[in-house]
Order: structure tokens, then sequence, then C-alpha cells
């Protein structure tokens, strides 16, 4: 019976509405999708088609009546992780100042149900019809819903599978006795032949799965401010794409497991891990022009995004000098041939965070540019969040600052050559008791022997 029929799949790049197909030939008209999006939810036509004098017209409706179907997906194609290429950046790149590291992909999913922007009536439960078939002369049309949120991030091809069966109602016989009984009473090659009476089909085709955007991530610490770029491009979409928002947490629980088949994850562990030093809003999406959302980025075409860290300028007593935090960042985003799904949220892995927060810091600073031969003061500040001490001295030892590197001849006569053009008036400093919780403030004469470009904080 199943072989009596022929099997398409529609998948129209408009939105449709499923009462308007029994028109006959309707859902021809509409334009198809090529290609889907993981994370989407995607609703598309299984059309049985009766062939010609296959069965007569009474007992084709009372087939077609009688019909279910229910869609699932997998993956079919992923692509390899390359997990070398994102350990370290390249030292030439690194060197030049320009690092971006690109980040993967985590988890790609929808809008949830009742939250803003939510998706809907359109976006109903993956796997379960969403109308009733529509029955005609000749075919029956199914229309179905499925969900791309629970494919793993890497894929490439997504495995469209649709099972169509009949509904039977129960035997009498079920309901008196039993299934338990009707096995234990009948041979099993009786019962398989009855099954293989009723109408069972599974229909698949292969679909190109777009990634999300490539994002790229770049931290840099100036005078004491945590700052992230966060750059966004469109390198896999021939469309446009519009992004609506982007932020990045704290992932305060990154005890995962590996992605699971299906897509999804389990955790080591149950412990939340947090620090009073940074919270879920402590990053700060610094606003301009040429950033605000919703941001439009045509195929190839990138977009830069800053964020601030925003911290206590007063440790905690027990926060610690080197903290580490796992980041992961969160982007939402749309196209235009999106025409069931209003936005995909997918989730980066970012590289960790260390604040350096220590405890006994010494700054320095003084007039710029300085005149030769001519005496001037360095003002240091001093700031104690360690521990008490009785008595601090500063002690001018320049030669330290080489000991124990390996440095090329070159590089040796240029460091004697800067230890040589400066002179300290005052060598050793005793600057007394200082609490923990202080900031002691002095001076310190210094005169320049000879041009060049110098550092203070060598003292």
């Amino acid at each position: 019976m199943e072989s009596q029929c022929d099997y398409f799949m529609y998948f129209p790049a408009v939105p449709f509405l499923p009462r308007e197909l029994a028109e006959p030939g309707r859902y021809r008209t509409l334009p198809r999708r090529n290609h889907l999006y993981l994370g989407e939810t995607l609703r598309f036509l299984l059309v049985l088609r009766c062939r010609e004098q296959a069965e007569p017209p009474g007992s084709w409706k009372e087939l077609a009546a009688s019909l279910a179907a229910l869609a699932s997906v997998s993956p079919g194609l992923s692509r390899r992780d390359e997990e070398s290429q994102e350990e370290e950046p390249e030292e030439g790149v690194e060197a030049a100042g320009a690092a971006f590291r690109e980040c993967r992909p985590l988890l790609t999913h929808r809008p949830q149900p009742g939250a803003a922007g939510g998706w809907g009536a359109a976006g109903a439960v993956a796997g379960t019809p969403v109308e009733e078939p529509i029955v005609s002369s000749d075919e029956v049309i199914f229309p179905l819903t499925i969900s791309l949120d629970k494919l793993p991030p890497g894929t490439v091809k997504a495995k469209v599978i649709v099972t169509v069966w009949k509904r039977d109602s129960e035997k009498v016989e079920v309901r008196e006795h039993g299934y338990l009984t009707i096995l234990q009473n009948r041979t099993p090659s009786q019962i398989f032949k009855e099954e293989q009476s009723t109408f069972k089909a599974q229909v698949s085709t292969m679909l190109t799965v777009l990634p999300p955007p490539t994002l790229k991530c770049r931290q840099i610490n100036v005078s004491g401010k945590y700052l992230t770029v966060l750059k966004v491009l469109n390198g896999s979409s021939q469309e446009e794409i519009s992004i609506r928002d982007i932020r990045i947490l704290p992932n305060f629980n990154a005890s995962y497991l590996p992605v699971m088949p299906d897509g999804s994850v389990l955790l080591v562990d149950n412990v939340c891990h947090q620090s009073g030093d940074m919270s879920m809003a402590s990053f700060y999406r610094m606003n301009s022009k040429s950033s605000c959302f919703p941001s439009m980025l045509s195929a190839l075409e990138e977009q830069n995004f800053l964020f601030q860290l925003q911290v206590v300028e007063q440790p905690q007593e027990d926060s610690k000098e080197g903290l580490e935090v796992p980041l992961v960042a969160i982007v939402q985003w749309s196209t235009p041939k999106l025409p069931f799904t209003t936005s995909i949220y997918t989730h980066y892995r970012l590289p960790s965070i260390r604040l350096d927060r220590p405890r006994f810091v010494m700054m320095a600073s003084c007039e710029s540019p300085v005149h030769v031969q001519k005496r001037f003061n360095v003002t240091y500040t001093l700031l104690n969040n360690l521990q008490d001490f009785l008595a601090v001295r500063l002690v001018w030892t320049p030669e330290n600052a080489v000991a124990g590197k390996k440095l090329s001849e070159e590089e040796k006569r240029a460091m004697q050559a800067a230890l040589d053009s400066v002179v300290c008036h005052t060598p050793l400093s005793n600057l007394g008791y200082c609490r923990k919780g202080s900031s002691l403030t002095f001076s310190v004469g210094f005169q320049i022997l000879k041009a060049g470009l110098l550092s203070s904080v060598s003292t």
C-alpha cells in the first residue's frame, strides 16, 4: 500500500496558513528554501499523493483521513573540530597586538516560550503536527514543525525524517484481554502478519545547515580597565543578518561534559561557582553610533562591539589576587529569510578573563619631558592591602630589572646605556610604618645625563 503513493517534501520560504493549502496545487506556488539555520523553527509540508488508478476514490479518502505523520531531525554531516587552531594564536599575530581569537559556539536555540520576542503559535513544540492533515481527491498534505536547536553546533547537513502511519482504533480483544495475553496465546508470525497489513512509511531528505555568525574576541587591559572587543562576522550566509543584541556573562558553572549527539549537555556537578568580584551584570556594553542595535551585516561584513568589565575597586577580604573567570557570549540574531522564527540565540565560549588584583602596588608619575642635566622628581604612591609593615624602604636597584634574563648583545648594550643615563639622588628611602589599607606618597629626585626615552617604573 505504501508503494502506491508518491511522497514530496516542500520547505516554503514564506509564512503560510495550512488551511489556505486546500486549494489544489496552492503549495507549489510558494517559494522554496534551499538551506536552513541552526537553531531555527522550521515549518514544512509533506505531500502524499495517490498514483492514478491505484486506489478507488472512496478507499483513498478513507485511508488518507486515518493517516498521521511525525517529523524529526538529526545531524547528517558535521564539520571536524579543529582544536589545534583554537589553543593559542600564532606568535607573530600575538606580538603584533591584534590577536583576535575565534570563539566556538556552544549552544544555539530559539527564544523560550513567554520570553520577550517569543515565537508565538508558529513555533509549536518540535516533533508534533501543528495542524490536521488536509485531504483532497488525490493527495493529503501534512503541515509539520521541527526545531533545529537540538543539533550539535558543528552540523552542516541536517536529515529531516517524517514517519507516516495509519491510526488504527484499539481492537476489542486488546481492550478486553490486554497485549500480554494476546502475545501469550497467539503465534508471533500471526501478529506480525497483521501488523504488516497496516500503512507505514518513512521519508527523509538532507538539507544544508548554515552556521551562526562567526564571533572573535580580544581582551585588553588599559590602565587597570578590563576591555573586551567582540567581532561579529557574517561569513557563511549570502543573506543579510541582523544582530539584535549581544551580551557577555560569567559562566559560573563551566563544568560541562562534552556535548551529546542530540545537542544536550550534562553537568559534572551541581555547584554554582560564584565570585563576589563579578556578577551577571559586570560587563557593560559601551554604546556608540557605529555599534547600535539592530546592526545589519551583509555577506562578509563584520561589526565590533566594545565591553568594559565593572568590578569593585576595593577587593574583598576573601578575594584572590589572580581570579580567573570563564566567560560566555550570547548573540541574538535573525535574518529576513526566517519565516517562522523571530530570532536565534547562539552561545559562544570566550577566553577566560583573569582579574589581577595585587595587594601591594606601587605607582609612579613624573612630568614629561624632562631636561638633560637638570634635577626632576618622580612621585611614587604605594597602595598596601596586604598586611601591616613595621618598616618600608625603597631601594634604587636598576640592575635587578635584567637579572636572570637572557639578552642579546645588542639588548645588553642598550640596557647598559639606559642605566648609565639615569642618576638617582636618593637611592635609599626609609618610608617608615605602613598600615594595611593605607597608602604612602613620596618623591625621589633623579637626573638624566643623556637624551633618550626612559621609564621610571624600574625603580
